[in-house]
């Protein structure tokens, strides 16, 4: 896969615009605890409506009835500071080229959504913590599972060994480990599996529908 695709400018567009709208909520947020802009109470206001809480997964009481549901979306647009908005999307626009070049917008969308659920899911599953979780990072991990899953394949396909995709992947849990541990234990790296494993699945049912496609195309010749 290539580190520095070609992309149309509609695929182009949909990863510019998913930064555009991260950095627009993030910026409002950062102006409102900076006196700017609003009140200061906007980013506890936002965070409590929209932040991933996984108490709401128990016996906690939502502040509006949809919110045990959407909370396993709008928690991926919502970040916790500029140093934590800039990293993700740094990742988002180096690694979502790679993404949507290999899966097409649709796909891409897909990876993207399921990602930030399954990263959601198992942080929900996972966690003993009471704290809000909130950023992009679970849906990004789930585009480095899938273009971990796509570069398994084709290197199973030309029966290449897999050790560098599996070094990639253990170094990538090395990562995460020292960060959680620099960070207090404050490191979702349950929403981060989740999403990778999301993403790892998500692009492995979007490569059989493909060939499933071509296979009918084929014999329909």
């Amino acid at each position: 896969m290539l580190a520095n695709p070609r992309l149309t400018p509609t695929a182009k567009g949909l990863i510019l615009g998913l930064i555009v709208l991260n950095v627009a909520i993030e910026v409002v947020l950062f102006a409102s605890d900076q006196g700017f802009l609003g009140t200061k109470q906007w980013r506890p206001l936002i965070y409590q409506n929209g932040a991933f809480w996984a108490g709401l997964l128990h016996n906690w009481r939502p502040n509006y009835a949809a919110q045990p549901w959407l909370m396993f979306l709008t928690y991926a647009f919502l970040h916790g500071g500029m140093a934590h908005l800039l990293g993700n999307m740094l990742t988002l626009w180096l690694i979502g080229r790679m993404a949507v070049a290999r899966a097409g917008i649709q796909g891409f969308i897909l990876i993207y959504l399921f990602s930030a659920i399954g990263g959601a899911l198992l942080f929900g599953a996972l966690t003993l913590s009471a704290r809000p979780m909130v950023g992009a990072s679970g849906a990004l991990f789930g585009l480095v599972g899938a273009i971990m899953y796509w570069r398994w394949s084709d290197r199973r396909r030309l029966g290449l060994d897999q050790w560098p995709v599996l070094k990639t992947i253990l170094i990538l849990g090395v990562l995460n480990l020292i960060l959680w541990l620099l960070l207090g234990g404050l490191l979702a790296w349950e929403t981060h599996l989740g999403g990778f494993l999301a993403g790892w699945l998500s692009a492995s049912g979007l490569t059989k529908v493909e060939r499933f496609r071509q296979t009918r195309r084929s014999s329909d010749r």
